[in-house]
């Protein structure tokens, strides 16, 4: 049997950020969570979805507009949200933005 490797990734190490569009790295998967980081350019948004389990946004670099059911917050770093599963969503960037996204699998 492998043994339990931990996942370490530096949050503070500097990201490629895109000069148009949106690029997501996943970090870590297992059965429990899986983490994804993503850079966005000023300017680019995900557009209003939900996702089928509850998920963690935080805002590690950057300033971004996210929309929360009919709640917006103005996320900066160190801004941390917790969505319930199928909780309506977006995220508009408006300077370069790298955010953390962690997916809840075991909260389905």
């Amino acid at each position: 049997m492998d043994p339990v490797r931990p996942t370490i990734c530096d949050l503070r190490e500097p990201v490629d950020l895109p000069e148009d569009g949106i690029l997501s790295r996943a970090i870590h998967t297992d059965d429990d969570v899986r983490v994804v980081l993503f850079s966005f350019a000023a300017g680019q948004q995900l557009s209003d979805h939900t996702a089928a389990m509850p998920v963690t946004l935080e805002i590690v670099e950057g300033e971004a507009r996210i929309a929360l059911g009919d709640e917006v917050v103005e996320g900066r770093p160190g801004t941390w949200v917790h969505l319930p599963a199928n909780l309506p969503h977006s995220v508009l960037a408006r300077t370069p933005v790298t955010m953390l996204l962690t997916l809840l699998k075991r909260g389905r």
